[in-house]
């Protein structure tokens, strides 16, 4: 069994937290996401900063540049997850990627790279599922999963096609639009969550706008398995990156507070 499947076999909700690796650099990068790990964070998602993060909302779009300007590479993002491996050998890794930067390092050996590193799922956010066969076969030869992205705009078809080529979980896109902070999720998650829950046995967490414990619940309420949360994190490695105590305290109590939408949803 996998340390995906490990993480949701458990039979609780899973919560998943998102950082940038290299934001704002290299050592504080590594304190905020041991710092997500110790508040309670089931599984981490790194993105590998990139220039022209389509899919991301400001918040997040300024973390991939400060990652960037503080000289942040490929590499160097393959570094912070053995350093995060031996740190938490348990917990899951899903690498947050776009594919230009896949295939520019070349495909099988971002996947080889990945794997060596300890990942365990890669999400390329723009990879169409019809040119999923691109890597396809590195995913499989190197044991990594791919997650897929399904969101509210999907059709019913599309939805049957991404998922035949999904691993891992499913992550359900709450809403339309980029990732940021919202005051409400959509009135439409359940139904969502519950047209996935038909066609797949993967386990689906669901991220975009979720950043207060009443939005875990609402997720958790609608039946999905775990919730992602990123903007929410990232602005507090913006609002506290030039002061590490006060950095691990408020990414320690936001997770402590978004956790609490647990144990008030109908689902525990």
């Amino acid at each position: 069994m996998s340390r995906i499947e490990r993480v949701f076999a458990r039979g609780g909700p899973v919560f998943i937290g998102f950082t940038v690796a290299g934001d704002p650099d290299m050592e504080r990068s590594f304190s905020a996401a041991t710092a997500m790990i110790d508040a309670g964070a089931d599984m981490l998602e790194i993105a590998v900063p990139y220039s022209d993060p389509v899919a991301d909302g400001p918040v997040i779009e300024r973390a991939h540049h400060r990652a960037l300007r503080a000289g942040t590479r490929p590499v160097d993002v393959f570094l912070l997850l053995r350093r995060l491996r031996d740190y938490a050998p348990d917990l899951p890794l899903v690498l947050f990627t776009y594919y230009n930067i896949v295939y520019r390092r070349g495909v099988d050996r971002f996947f080889s790279e990945a794997a060596a590193a300890g990942a365990d799922c890669l999400l390329i956010v723009d990879l169409p599922v019809e040119e999923s066969e691109e890597v396809a076969p590195h995913a499989a030869r190197y044991g990594i999963d791919r997650i897929a992205l399904i969101a509210p705009t999907t059709s019913p078809e599309r939805q049957h096609a991404i998922l035949r080529e999904a691993s891992g979980f499913v992550y359900l896109i709450s809403l339309e639009g980029v990732t940021g902070e919202r005051d409400h999720l959509p009135p439409g998650l359940a139904g969502l969550v519950g047209a996935v829950r038909e066609k797949t046995d993967l386990p689906l967490a669901v991220g975009f706008g979720v950043s207060r414990p009443e939005h875990v619940r609402t997720v958790l309420d609608a039946g999905a398995d775990g919730v992602i949360v990123g903007s929410a994190l990232v602005r507090l490695i913006e609002e506290h990156m030039d002061d590490g105590p006060r950095l691990c305290e408020a990414l320690r109590a936001a997770i402590v507070s978004l956790r609490d939408g647990f144990s008030s949803s109908s689902r525990t």
